[in-house]
């Protein structure tokens, strides 16, 4: 197990936040094909220029080296970010750095062997900035918000059974149902090219981030995320909670978790693609 990582936002900017991390074998698998990141900003400027980054992945079981595709793409994903041009629109940063390594990912498993190595997995990558948080994901893997008391998935899985579900196809009770509620319909690295799922996410004070794999959300339902994930928890005892429960009620799959809590935010207006500061 990796222990968990806080920290306190210390840059002088009004956007602050602490976090914390932990990833778990599990009680089943011999291996853990999890892998995750962050970036924080070194100084004040690249808190408004760049911002925060978080990133997990979790390499597709039943299918070779889930650990090296998890991790080449956070790895990418992070690299790629440190490197990108300030201010720029974190939508279109997330699906091009998304893009870049499902690329990467395709490229390793080509280079693996001879014949190539068909390997995969999913992402999920979440950017702070401002008040914003923009959120990217490819495959099953989660971002939640936690609000008010509240968790609501930010994501929307990309699996047979959910495609069927938003297609009318079946009903949510047969998707929960389904033999294919775990087959992905989506992931990194099978193709040169893969659709990239992006949302924007106004923040407030207080809010909570949650970004796992499924090993967490196919045991841990979004009432019990939000319960242990109160407002006053420490964020590291929070983040082995979850891990515990889910290996309590389950356990057959690696658990990863990054947990982020947001202590206050800068806000901020658009007008014509350019943002400004509000007055208080």
């Amino acid at each position: 197990m990796q222990a968990p990582r806080s920290r306190p936002g210390d840059l002088q900017t009004r956007l602050d936040v602490e976090f914390a991390q932990v990833s778990d074998v599990g009680r089943v698998r011999r291996q853990n094909e999890d892998d995750f990141g962050y970036v924080a900003p070194a100084t004040p400027t690249q808190a408004q220029s760049h911002g925060w980054l978080f990133v997990l992945a979790d390499g597709v079981g039943g299918q070779k080296l889930g650990e090296v595709a998890s991790r080449t793409a956070v790895e990418n994903v992070s690299s790629n970010f440190r490197r990108s041009v300030g201010g720029e629109s974190h939508s279109a940063l997330l699906r091009r750095l998304v893009q870049a390594a499902n690329h990467a990912v395709y490229e390793a498993g080509r280079a693996a062997s001879p014949g190539g190595i068909a390997m995969a997995t999913t992402i999920v990558a979440c950017t702070l900035r401002y008040d914003r948080a923009v959120v990217a994901h490819v495959g099953d893997s989660r971002c939640y918000l936690i609000r008010n008391g509240h968790a609501t998935a930010l994501t929307r899985d990309h699996t047979i059974s959910s495609d069927q579900l938003r297609a009318g196809v079946i009903t949510a009770r047969e998707a929960a149902e389904s033999g294919n509620r775990h087959l992905l319909s989506r992931s990194l690295g099978n193709d040169l090219f893969v659709s990239v799922d992006t949302g924007e996410h106004l923040l407030l004070p207080d809010d909570v981030l949650l970004l796992c794999s499924d090993g967490l959300h196919n045991s841990v339902e979004p009432r019990d995320m939000s319960q242990v994930l109160g407002p006053t928890v420490d964020l590291n005892t929070a983040a082995q909670m979850l891990v515990a429960l889910a290996n309590q009620r389950d356990g057959s799959d690696n658990i990863t978790v990054q947990v982020i809590r947001i202590r206050s935010v800068e806000r901020i207006g658009m007008y014509r693609g350019r943002s400004y500061r509000l007055q208080r």
